[in-house]
């Protein structure tokens, strides 16, 4: 492991849903799995602008970012992924996306919708086994996730 990717996400949930997207494969395949919008930091970015612009460019959509909630590290068989994940802070404006008109969206996704984490296969997977009401009302420290 040589090299480590810092990677923002936002935690978009409302009334026991967490509106996440499917990824577009390098064939143009869809994803099996659902993942929550964001992307990697770029060179000398701070990690709250960089997440403004990744949802943004997913999205279409400025979002209300909140505290952190989770973060998660592990080794993808090439580096090290380093990722934070922010509660948005405004999910009532995520009702209605279009990937047709935002600048990555159609490029990196094919849909997004919001789905039941416990009920649908979604990455990663501590999002389906945890109470993420939870840890955005502030109940719970911040949930530390590690595979190295």
């Amino acid at each position: 492991m040589s090299t480590r990717r810092t990677n923002v996400r936002g935690i978009i949930y409302r009334d026991g849903q967490l509106l996440v997207t499917k990824f577009r494969q390098e064939d143009n395949s869809e994803s099996e799995h659902w993942g929550t919008f964001g992307g990697g930091l770029d060179i000398g970015e701070s990690i709250l602008e960089g997440l403004h612009r990744e949802m943004i460019e997913e999205t279409g959509i400025a979002p209300k970012i909140g505290r952190l909630l989770f973060i998660q590290q592990f080794y993808d068989g090439e580096k090290e992924q380093f990722e934070l994940f922010f509660h948005i802070e405004n999910p009532e404006d995520y009702e209605a996306i279009s990937l047709e008109s935002t600048s990555h969206g159609l490029l990196e996704l094919t849909r997004s919708e919001f789905v039941d984490p416990k009920k649908s296969f979604v990455l990663p997977a501590f999002l389906s086994n945890i109470d993420i009401e939870s840890y955005i009302n502030g109940t719970l420290p911040v949930h530390i996730y590690s595979e190295l």
